[in-house]
């Protein structure tokens, strides 16, 4: 406690990252930040930025910065890019900023991530699914997995995925997002002997466009795979992420 104290007085530690220390998250305006989570969980705390305002997501984003050297956002508009990108140029101006679609990483130069003996395979059934792997995607290559990603390779002309077979079954673990009936996840399975994570997209037509078909789909899969909720390609990631580390830990 005494060398706390003594390292926000000399300046050596703000007061964020004591209070992260003390308690494992730090309380601000914007809401509490779990800055003990990669420790506890072996996964960041996701900033979801979807229904904050971009005054919040800049707070939780240099919270998150502050404590742990790294923030990942989820479902950011363009303002709160704007925003968060203004913002960091003041506090955090060598930080490393990577936007794929609606998921926003950002990484400090004193942030060493880690690394992982495991790929994580993402295939998606075709480009509307992309954002969402892009989502996953993120994840695991914060957790230092190599990631090996196959797009648009949907079941409406299976040459595309049987030409990728090898691939797919060389990866330590499967993330495979399909909007419309879901049926990719459900022919990946049946093909490959790696743990197979199914990712139901809100895209098609009609009924059940908002994800509902390709969910139940998939919870109605003949083959064995796990199924995550419409759009998360967050918890698809971070579920990768913790077979990856398992498979990490038994080949070390």
């Amino acid at each position: 406690m005494r060398e706390l104290l003594e390292a926000v007085a000399d300046g050596s530690l703000s007061p964020a990252e004591a209070e992260a220390e003390l308690n494992g998250y730090v309380t601000g305006d914007a809401g509490r930040f779990d800055a003990a989570r990669p420790q506890r969980r072996g996964i960041p705390e996701g900033i979801f930025a979807a229904g904050k305002s971009a005054e919040q997501v800049v707070a939780l984003a240099e919270t998150a910065l502050e404590t742990t050297g790294r923030a990942l956002v989820t479902r950011v508009t363009d303002r709160q890019v704007a925003a968060l990108e203004s913002a960091l140029d003041d506090s955090f101006p060598d930080a490393t900023i990577d936007r794929r679609s609606s998921t926003l990483y950002v990484r400090t130069p004193a942030y060493e991530p880690p690394a992982l003996d495991a790929t994580i395979g993402i295939a998606t059934g075709g480009t509307v699914d992309g954002p969402i792997a892009d989502e996953a995607e993120l994840v695991c290559e914060d957790a230092g997995a190599s990631v090996d990603r196959v797009d648009d390779v949907g079941v409406a002309a299976l040459d595309r995925i049987l030409d990728q077979l090898d691939r797919l079954r060389d990866a330590d673990v499967l993330i495979v997002c399909a909007g419309r009936e879901g049926a990719l996840p459900t022919v990946v399975a049946g093909l490959v002997d790696t743990p197979v994570i199914g990712v139901p997209v809100s895209s098609g037509y009609g009924f059940g466009s908002d994800g509902e078909a390709a969910l139940a789909g998939m919870l109605q899969s003949c083959t064995v795979l796990s199924v995550v909720n419409v759009d998360a390609g967050f918890v698809a990631g971070s579920q990768a992420v913790l077979i990856a580390r398992a498979i990490d830990d038994a080949r070390g």
